[in-house]
Order: C-alpha cells, then sequence, then structure tokens
C-alpha cells in the first residue's frame, strides 16, 4: 500500500554532510522524496515532535540537541514508506543496530543517531502535519 511518511536528518547528520547518503538509501528503497526542507526548529516545534516522551529523564536532552543546529524535513512517498524508512534507518538502540542501515553504518549513540523517522502511520500523519 502506498503511503506517506515523515523523516528528519537530526543535527548531526547535518553537521557530518550526511543528507545526500541518507537521501540515496532512501530512494534506493523505491520511496519518493515527495518535500524537502532545510530549518533550524523552534522548540516548540521539537517539543511537539517528542511529546510522547514528556515527563521522562532524556526529554529536555532529546529536544536540546534537536535545536542545537539546522536539520531537514522530508516528507516520503511509497509502498508501506513508514516500516521501509523504519528498516533503512535501523534501531534506536546501538546495540541492535545492523550494518547497512544508516544508523548502523554512521552512529554509535543512542541520542545522536543521524535521522528522526516516524515509528507508526499515526505517527507519520501527526508530524507531517506539523512540519508540512
Amino acid at each position: 500500500m502506498i503511503e506517506e511518511t515523515f523523516v528528519m536528518i537530526k543535527p548531526d547528520g547535518v553537521r557530518r554532510k550526511l543528507i545526500g547518503e541518507i537521501i540515496k538509501r532512501l530512494e534506493q528503497k523505491l520511496m519518493t522524496i515527495v518535500d524537502i526542507k532545510m530549518e533550524h526548529l523552534e522548540q516548540d516545534k521539537a517539543e511537539k515532535l517528542y511529546e510522547m516522551h514528556k515527563g521522562k529523564d532524556f526529554f529536555d536532552m532529546l529536544v536540546d540537541y534537536t535545536i542545537s543546529g539546522p536539520v531537514v524535513l522530508v516528507k516520503i512517498q511509497g509502498e508501506e514508506a513508514v516500516m521501509n524508512c523504519r528498516i533503512v534507518i535501523g534501531e534506536t538502540y546501538p546495540e541492535k543496530r545492523k550494518a547497512g542501515s544508516i544508523r548502523g553504518d554512521f552512529s554509535p549513540y543512542l541520542t545522536e543517531n543521524i535521522v528522526h523517522a516516524a515509528s507508526s502511520k499515526q505517527d507519520a500523519k501527526r508530524e507531517l502535519e506539523l512540519f508540512f
């Protein structure tokens, strides 16, 4: 089923000049970039993006990291886009990451992990509405 999803290249991905590599990998998985923009997020938008983590001990650190530099916001369309983007991006936890995924190849860290992707169809809809 064709669907749309949301991906954000985080400040460390932008700083490390991985934008092209990330987009290339998503397109190689037959995803289509529908819209893309670079932005320096305001704190309120970062808090809304990660609102499901509000109250957790890492929330403030996550928001501060997200607003620490420019990010690239990407609207993607494709077959089972949410699931396929998550596969390309890789696991959140470093010990579970596989070589060949974006996070597995480029980030040994839990917090600075290059890229964010919607984890469900509902999250994709909410995140796309927030940024596009």
